[in-house]
């Protein structure tokens, strides 16, 4: 390993050997976390080339179990967000593309942070629940075309030590080990082909553009190297996307996008990533013909319809899709005010974030319990124009005082006297 270590931090190419030799010993525990340490010291410095990076990443799939979805009919296309706050897109996206013949087999988790993950925003819908065999899941994708299941619990153990130790040795920002660890899970997790929305701006883990192209573009390589059809979108999380920051509520959102009333940003980039698995799957010649697929089963209730046909499969009550209003209701609704005329210039995403997570929409520690009624829907976006007094955000909160909140999201959202330009949503592809 000493060896390893010094060729790395020379600058030098690792072998598919010297690579998976790594991997497999620090999963053991035959190689300790000083000098794997080291190690990730040295890409940190050094980088890895398109092939260390392929080879990085398959070490990591073969590290653990692997899910065989070769029984499920047709091309799967897996979407991956690198998140952000108000997300939806995954609760929009998978009953939108399996309505047009796409096999969506989502493997989620939870959340930890601003909101829940796909799971915890799933279980606001009254028994839906992911606890379902291999079988059965392979059964419902094959029936309805969509079906969610709970993470394994053997998926990429090498992935998951390594993130914990880059935590602690100040490693995490390396873009060969981000995207290694991504795409380990996406191929581990037995999907064709992959759609990577890579978020751009202050809600994002990637908050500058140029790196958010670099780490685009390293996730395609290593996809395409594999032989997993692979493509990204890179888009803005300057500002949360759509409206609802909250699990019931982006619920909710969800279901209004499906009906094509939903906030339009969200649509659009549903409607783009959407048209991008729909090619990947082999349903449509281009993206245009796919775009005219996804809108055509949202405008005849097809999309809608199937969201309910996979709910119920799952043992959720269908009947929210009809009735929203019987998803889980905060006791308080308070609306936060505009202190001044003006249009709105700034919403610091991850501070908004921070606010819902204060209502219990969110977890702080993994522990932590979430109400899965509260959060936040904004009334405005950047570029807005506003009246003094009119609601900025409508607060949906089980407790009366909201002082804390109301500080942190009059600290999060600016004002400006003179007019401001929205920000694009779609910076760029990489395919």
């Amino acid at each position: 390993m000493v060896d390893l270590i010094e060729k790395k931090r020379d600058g030098q190419e690792l072998t598919k050997e010297e690579i998976h030799y790594i991997i497999e010993n620090y999963t053991t525990g035959d190689i300790p976390d000083y000098q794997m340490s080291a190690f990730t010291m040295a890409i940190y410095f050094q980088g890895m080339t398109d092939k260390e990076r392929a080879e990085l990443t398959m070490a990591m799939v073969h590290s653990g179990d692997t899910i065989d979805l070769s029984e499920i009919e047709g091309i799967k296309v897996d979407k991956h967000s690198t998140g952000g706050v108000g997300d939806t897109t995954t609760l929009v996206l998978g009953p939108l593309v399996a309505a047009v013949g796409v096999p969506v087999a989502k493997m989620s988790g939870r959340g930890l942070g601003h909101t829940g993950g796909t799971i915890d925003k799933l279980e606001s819908v009254p028994g839906f629940h992911v606890e379902i065999e291999n079988k059965q899941f392979i059964e419902l994708v094959n029936k309805n075309k969509i079906a969610v299941i709970g993470q394994s619990g053997n998926l990429t153990p090498a992935d998951k030590s390594l993130y914990a130790l880059r935590d602690v040795t100040a490693t995490v920002n390396s873009i060969p080990l981000i995207a290694s660890s991504i795409m380990s899970k996406k191929i581990a997790a037995g999907a064709d082909a992959i759609v990577l929305d890579v978020k751009t701006g202050a809600g994002a883990f990637m908050k500058d553009l140029k790196e958010s192209k670099e780490l685009a573009k390293a996730m395609v390589d290593i996809g395409n190297l594999v032989g997993r059809r692979t493509m990204a979108v890179i888009s803005d999380m300057s500002q949360p996307l759509g409206f609802a920051i909250g699990n019931a509520l982006e619920v909710k959102e969800a279901i209004d996008t499906l009906s094509g009333k939903g906030p339009k940003d969200l649509e659009e980039l549903c409607l783009t990533l959407g048209s991008y698995m729909v090619l990947l799957a082999g349903k449509a010649e281009s993206l245009e013909e796919a775009r005219t697929m996804l809108v055509e089963v949202m405008n005849n209730g097809k999309a809608l319809q199937t969201l309910k046909i996979f709910l119920e499969a799952q043992g959720g009550d269908g009947s929210v899709v009809d009735q929203p209003e019987t998803l889980p209701q905060a006791k308080y609704v308070i609306e936060l005010e505009a202190q001044e005329d003006g249009y709105i210039s700034e919403i610091i995403a991850d501070a908004v974030g921070t606010a819902a997570m204060l209502l219990g929409a969110g977890r702080a520690t993994k522990e932590s319990q979430i109400d899965l009624a509260v959060g936040l829907v904004l009334n405005k976006k950047i570029g807005d124009s506003v009246k003094k007094g009119e609601s900025l955000v409508t607060i949906h909160s089980n407790y009366e005082n909201v002082d804390e909140v109301k500080q942190k999201l009059y600290k999060s959202i600016s004002i400006s006297g003179s007019e401001v330009k929205a920000p694009e949503l779609i910076y760029a592809t990489v395919e």
